[in-house]
């Protein structure tokens, strides 16, 4: 490094002190906290995205959210050039980086990192930055303070985006990086011609609904219900009512949004007895969660949940439908010698039920380890890969090698058989291709995608629902300090789980107990893990009734500290 380069970062660093007695820790959701406490992290982020810019040679991301959290909290996290997350090589030096004591300290690890992976600090070749925030009133001094870590390292520019979604801007970076034109206009004019494609090919003996007919949005009071009320003039074909779109004076996340909606089982604010009939989906703060639900038509505030085990159910039937029309042996001449390879990604948190019904297609399922990183790195070993969460965070990956073919199926069909229905089932799969965004899980995109599924099967919202029937299930906290349900742990860390989480490998002897237990309940599954985020035990349990699910969780939660407790 040389001392222009040193000189600039112990100037900038020093005007971004870390706050005392914190020690912060890059997850999966990036950085999170109280926003009052995150500038000196913020600042020391831009540093590492353009560190990684600079590495890669290619366009970076910077997303100023704390998605789903409370208006008060705030965040950071890097998008790397595929539009995905960082590279988890990365992780352990971001938490150094952050949790540096002084300027001093920092320049030194930053000289080391740099030495070790081979990065050459002269500015010789410009490398950007793309930043972008929510609309939390934290973001606007947040994002200067990222821009001011970015200008730290020599050749970095920082690009602002201005007020996004999470999803587009990972998707701007993918695209960048691929060479393709990358504003959010251009998103929006992807998403809405892709879904005007889907929507022309609906079959023509297809249950079309009423024109009248109409999906109601809640906003969550955030970045996705005003990003909404803009792409939906850019298109026909679906009618939309944007509530808790953040200007009716409602507070981001507070008794509305995807994560309140799916937790709770609750109609978020705004949503009442008007609405007994009508398709409503919540997205989430940042708007890359999504989840359905249907207002019963009583009194009771409860909703019927139609979560992501439901929509990636929806999603892998239509790409099912869509394959074997394309695969249906013709006369036409074309060659069908490529064999598509469709897989299905879950966590263990997965409904039991959801499981069934994929498998009951004919679906490979694969379980990975709880967390969107191993998901969405399953998903990418497939031509299609289909991963969900219930949480409503999910997406389809297309490989490569899946799309050229697929174009060039589309051109053999064209020639020969244009108009038929193989050729509609290629057309439709493309189409998918360009709406569903592939680098993180979209709720705007997986919103239209529903919704043009839908119209081409006919289906209402509660025919969707009832795909199959969710299993009764709770999740308890076993907890190492004071909680709602309290088992003291000596250490969480002494849970190591295997099979995707849902075996416990050590300590012996406690996989069996769980077993005996679950065996005494039809339909019964169980399964604890560490969590990863909190100083807890987490107890999962299906059952067949709503009693034997608790029953069933509670007496696992028992035995958890009965083995592990420190029994005071």
């Amino acid at each position: 490094m040389n001392e222009d380069q040193r000189s600039l970062l112990l100037s900038s660093s020093a005007r971004f002190p870390p706050p005392q007695g914190t020690k912060l820790s890059y997850g999966t959701a990036g950085f999170r906290a109280d926003a009052s406490i995150l500038q000196s992290t913020v600042y020391r982020v831009g540093i590492l995205a353009a560190l990684r810019a600079v590495k890669t040679q290619s366009v970076i991301g910077l997303m100023i959210t704390a998605s789903h959290n409370k208006v008060s909290d705030n965040g950071i996290k890097v998008a790397d050039p595929s539009g995905g997350m960082l590279s988890q090589d990365w992780e352990s030096f971001t938490d150094t980086l952050a949790n540096a004591r002084d300027p001093q300290q920092l320049v030194q690890l930053i000289t080391e990192f740099v030495e070790n992976e081979k990065i050459t600090l002269d500015g010789s070749k410009k490398v950007e930055i793309l930043l972008a925030r929510d609309t939390r009133p934290s973001g606007e001094s947040l994002l200067e303070a990222a821009r001011q870590g970015i200008g730290s390292i020599i050749g970095a520019v920082a690009l602002d985006m201005g007020i996004l979604t999470t999803p587009t801007l990972h998707w701007m970076v993918r695209a960048r990086n691929k060479g393709v034109k990358a504003s959010e206009i251009d998103y929006f004019e992807q998403l809405s011609s892709s879904f005007r494609c889907l929507v022309d090919l609906i079959p023509s003996g297809s249950n079309t609904r009423n024109e009248a007919d109409k999906l109601v949005v809640d906003g969550a009071n955030g970045v996705g219900g005003e990003k909404l009320e803009t792409l939906k003039k850019m298109f026909n074909g679906l009618v939309i009512d944007v509530r808790n779109s953040g200007k009716e004076g409602g507070v981001l996340n507070e008794g509305v949004g995807a994560d309140y909606v799916q937790k709770e089982k609750v109609a978020p604010s705004g949503f009442g007895s008007q609405d007994v009939g009508i398709r409503c989906c919540s997205l989430d703060g940042d708007a890359d969660r999504l989840v359905y639900f249907i207002v019963p038509s009583t009194s009771s505030s409860r909703i019927e949940l139609v979560d992501g085990d439901k929509i990636l159910s929806l999603f892998a039937v239509f790409i099912k439908e869509q394959l074997s029309i394309l695969n249906k042996k013709r006369d036409v001449n074309v060659n069908d010698d490529y064999q598509c390879c469709l897989g299905i990604v879950q966590t263990a948190y997965a409904n039991g039920a959801s499981t069934d019904y994929l498998k009951q297609l004919g679906l490979e399922v694969i379980l990975t380890p709880t967390g969107v990183k191993y998901l969405h790195e399953k998903a990418a070993q497939y031509d299609i890969g289909i991963y969900f969460e219930a949480n409503g965070h999910g997406t389809i990956l297309f490989s490569e090698q899946f799309l050229h073919w697929l174009e060039a199926k589309i051109a053999e069909l064209s020639d020969v058989a244009k108009g038929s229905e193989p050729y509609k089932a290629a057309m439709r799969l493309l189409a998918v291709t360009k709406l569903i965004n592939q680098a993180v899980g979209d709720a705007l995109s997986g919103m239209l995608l529903v919704e043009a599924i839908l119209q081409h099967m006919g289906w209402s919202i509660e025919k969707w629902n009832k795909l199959y029937q969710d299993l009764p299930s709770r999740q308890l906290k076993a907890k190492t300090n004071s909680g709602n349900y309290q088992v003291k742990v000596v250490d969480r860390t002494a849970v190591v789980t295997a099979n995707a989480e849902t075996v416990v490998a050590k300590p012996l002897g406690i996989q069996e107990a769980i077993n005996a237990e679950t065996a005494k309940y039809p339909r019964g599954r169980c399964f604890i893990r560490p969590s990863g985020t909190e100083d807890v035990i987490r107890v999962y349990a299906e059952a067949s009734t709503e009693d034997a699910a608790d029953s069933l969780a509670s007496s696992v939660a028992k035995l958890v500290d009965q083995k592990l407790g420190s029994g005071t």
